[in-house]
């Protein structure tokens, strides 16, 4: 080329030339989306592992519990333990079905057993048999169980021992909840009945909202919650219970502070009583029995209890309810407006007594002389 001559350069050299080279942009947007993702997956399948409750430790499987009771087999296949007291059941003249309550077994029948005169059991020829509510103790659990399905194993068992046409009912605390579903089921079964103590259910419709809320407001605040999962989200009670960020029900951990003064002076007498079976009770799992029972029990019900007619107009069949004046976990003022309702419930309420009532000096003899006594027309 001649010296001195110029090269000519194109517009669009000279851009190409002057332009800024790209930027390259690490691909951490991406990376950062895949590891959100993973932690949410991983999240979800956490949460979905901690509600599910363990395999149920079933007694006689193979790695569960031995059967040490007496049980019949029901018509599903699932087994019912039940012990027997008083005087034998071919000599019987009142034969009665003791429900236990809440975190309790069939020898809880202790809250009216162990301190019921002997002449009593003698002269009126008293059988007293309790059983062990699906998932307690040695009774198989029921992964389908309702609010009628146990008035029916109530009837099946009765049927099994061959306790006849009629029987008695007495039910404590949960125990005594249930007794409302023999009334509804299998009224034509009773020769009498007994609620003590009955749990209610505060989302029963017949309950006036603001008697209800009041009633709510007196639990503990961890009570209040621990009942919220139970009646709006069942599927979450095994979670609830048994983690530990916040407080569970205070009954599952046995918290002093639902006692009053009362129940505070009968727990010695109580826990020498419970010392020999309590580890029985909750040997199957703690979710196939607290926590199924507080989804059935403060669920949504099928029926209402506020609003049962009368189904023995013509038997003159008696029923009574006794409460505690003091029950700091069965609110009174839910217990007097049920009794209200139902003029033809006998309805006793004990002044300073607490909760556990039934294990004070002469309640057991009052219980079941008022029970007798009513079937007598008495």
């Amino acid at each position: 080329m001649a010296a001195g001559s110029t090269r000519k350069i194109s517009a669009a050299s000279a851009r190409a030339h002057t332009r800024k080279p790209k930027a390259t942009s690490p691909k951490f947007g991406g990376i950062f989306k895949k590891i959100l993702f993973v932690c949410f997956v991983g999240f979800v399948a956490w949460a979905y592992q901690a509600t599910q409750p363990p395999t149920p430790n079933t007694c006689g499987s193979k790695n569960g519990p031995t059967v040490t009771a007496s049980r019949i087999q029901l018509k599903d296949g699932r087994h019912l333990a039940y012990e027997e007291y008083g005087v034998p059941k071919d000599n019987a003249k009142h034969k009665i079905v003791f429900v236990h309550g809440f975190d309790s077994c069939r020898h809880d029948a202790s809250a009216i057993t162990a301190h019921l005169s002997p002449e009593i059991v003698e002269s009126e020829g008293v059988y007293v048999v309790s059983f062990d509510r699906p998932g307690y103790g040695e009774s198989d659990p029921n992964s389908k169980q309702t609010v009628k399905s146990i008035a029916y194993d109530i009837e099946e068992l009765a049927d099994q021992l061959g306790l006849g046409q009629r029987f008695y009912v007495v039910g404590f605390s949960l125990g005594g909840q249930i007794v409302w579903t023999c009334l509804k089921y299998i009224p034509h079964r009773l020769a009498g009945a007994a609620l003590i103590a009955p749990s209610v259910n505060f989302w029963w419709q017949g309950i006036p909202p603001n008697l209800s809320a009041e009633a709510y407001k007196q639990q503990l605040p961890q009570d209040q919650w621990a009942l919220r999962v139970a009646h709006y989200t069942p599927w979450l009670n095994y979670w609830w219970n048994s983690q530990k960020l916040f407080p569970g029900f205070s009954l599952i951990a046995q918290s002093p502070l639902v006692l009053s003064n009362q129940d505070i002076e009968l727990i010695p007498r109580i826990r020498s009583i419970r010392e020999e079976y309590q580890a029985q009770v909750r040997q199957q799992g703690e979710f196939e029995s607290l926590h199924r029972d507080l989804a059935v029990a403060f669920g949504k019900w099928e029926f209402d209890p506020t609003g049962l007619e009368n189904p023995f107009l013509e038997s003159g069949v008696s029923v009574d309810l006794w409460q505690g004046e003091e029950d700091k976990i069965v609110p009174v003022e839910l217990q007097r407006f049920i009794a209200n309702q139902l003029p033809w419930i006998n309805y006793h309420e004990l002044s300073g007594a607490g909760h556990m009532f039934p294990f004070a000096d002469g309640i057991a003899d009052s219980v079941i002389k008022q029970l007798l006594a009513g079937n007598k027309g008495l």
